[in-house]
């Protein structure tokens, strides 16, 4: 089981299932977007409870004889993990601001926007998110065309009283 956040009584449970990562009742393909869904729905459950205090309890089994420097590389890799994660988790935060602006919609609706974009592409959240963040600090770089707002079709305009009266009495 992955974290359980606990929030006024509810809580939200993230699970490594055989696709990806179930949250509550709904799937993530990566841990990211999974952490993200986690926060959106908690927050949509109210403030969140103070952690537990104290270290994780660990059962004597799950710790036989690991030697100091077995434990050490372990968590060299889980903090180089978590930094990572810690990252991919900002970006994919500021791609739903970018989104929630542009599109006027709550972070939730964002975050699915953001989510059905990566799926249709067959690509990775993270992937989407970078390209959404670009496209706001760069104004070379467009929104992803899939996430980009629909614009309303162009009015056909004819020509401007001044072109008008100025073609109509110049000889041809």
């Amino acid at each position: 089981m992955g974290q359980v956040t606990h929030m006024g009584g509810e809580s939200i449970v993230v699970r490594r299932g055989e696709h990806g990562w179930q949250v509550g009742d709904e799937q993530a393909a990566d841990l990211t977007s999974a952490m993200v869904l986690a926060d959106l729905l908690a927050a949509d459950l109210g403030t969140p409870a103070p952690p537990p205090a104290g270290p994780p309890r660990h059962s004597a089994a799950n710790h036989g004889a690991v030697s100091e420097e077995d434990e050490v590389a372990r968590l060299a890799v889980t903090v180089s993990q978590l930094e990572h994660a810690l990252a991919a988790r900002v970006r994919v935060e500021q791609a739903i601001g970018v989104l929630a602006e542009r599109h006027r919609r709550p972070p939730r609706q964002a975050f699915d926007l953001l989510r059905s974009a990566a799926r249709a592409g067959g690509r990775r959240v993270i992937e989407v998110a970078e390209d959404v963040v670009g496209s706001a600090s760069n104004p070379l770089l467009p929104l992803p065309a899939e996430l980009a707002r629909k614009q309303p079709p162009a009015r056909k305009r004819g020509p401007s009283p001044r072109h008008a009266r100025s073609s109509a009495s110049s000889p041809r």
